[in-house]
């Protein structure tokens, strides 16, 4: 027989001992596919919050969101104007909702106000179109196919990609390493207040358009730029009279020979062409 205090203690730890196989903060879904020997197509936006999707060799879309109410718990009582009594501001649960048609999954969640961080795992065979708005960055890894990329308040990091991107944000740098590119294939990286940092493979061929008002270009490669004169594009208002002239005052070249054209560009911030070493 064990000894009363082994006995009181493993009670003890018992119950001081959380439970956490589901809890209204969190919510897990596994979404089966149609064809799983088929690519296919993830689709998120959420308004407030961050995205995580990471590649992996299964067959099946899985899906862990995470609540957070860190600024609710802070202020878990609030004085209701003098008259003694006491708001308790409750940790309601949310709902997430996924949609599969034919390798064609769209995901959301039924609180869009709501501070939702999203961490999705995808087979690696997959093209994404991913939003956020505030309070989050995204992040994907070990995926190939062609991305639609968005975030208004956050960083967008990218790596071990092969494929396209088309990704813009506004208020943080974009940075994306690339294993493989589609050499047919246009692609995009814009930001208004960041650095755009985006690494190739050594064997890439493209033409670039970068742009950057108060910044620098840097890179590894050897780029051809066009050192032809910079284009006055006039137009006219016929009605009002007046005419408007811009210039363009972008700096084109091509990488190993020239392809698909990748545009860069950042108002406030460095641009940087790696080479995958």
């Amino acid at each position: 027989m064990k000894p009363l205090h082994i006995i009181f203690a493993f009670l003890l730890l018992l119950i001081a001992t959380p439970f956490f196989a589901h809890t209204q903060d969190r919510e897990q879904l596994t979404v089966p596919l149609t064809d799983p020997s088929k690519e296919g197509k993830l689709k998120i936006g959420i308004v407030t919050g961050s995205i995580k999707v990471v590649g992996y060799e299964g067959k099946e879309i899985i899906i862990d969101a995470v609540a957070s109410d860190k600024k609710e718990q802070k202020n878990s009582y609030t004085n209701d104007r003098g008259n003694g009594m006491k708001k308790i501001i409750t940790n309601a649960g949310f709902e997430i909702t996924a949609k599969e048609n034919n390798n064609q999954v769209s995901i959301g969640t039924d609180q869009v106000n709501r501070e939702i961080n999203f961490t999705i795992k995808v087979p690696k065979r997959f093209s994404l179109k991913l939003s956020t708005v505030n309070n989050g960055d995204i992040w994907v890894e070990n995926v190939e196919g062609n991305h639609e990329i968005s975030n208004v308040n956050g960083h967008i990091n990218m790596k071990n990609i092969s494929g396209s991107v088309v990704a813009n944000t506004i208020n943080q740098d974009i940075n994306v390493n690339f294993t493989e590119v589609s050499s047919s294939t246009p692609m995009a990286f814009t930001t208004i207040n960041g650095a755009v940092d985006i690494t190739f493979p050594a064997n890439i061929k493209t033409n670039v358009k970068l742009k950057t008002d108060r910044g620098e270009v840097f890179s590894d490669f050897d780029v051809d730029v066009d050192k032809s004169p910079t284009k006055i594009i006039q137009s006219a208002d016929k009605e009002k009279g007046m005419y408007k002239i811009k210039k363009d005052d972008w700096t084109q070249g091509k990488i190993n020979g020239g392809g698909s054209e990748i545009m860069m560009k950042t108002m406030n911030g460095n641009i940087y062409i790696r080479k995958n070493k």
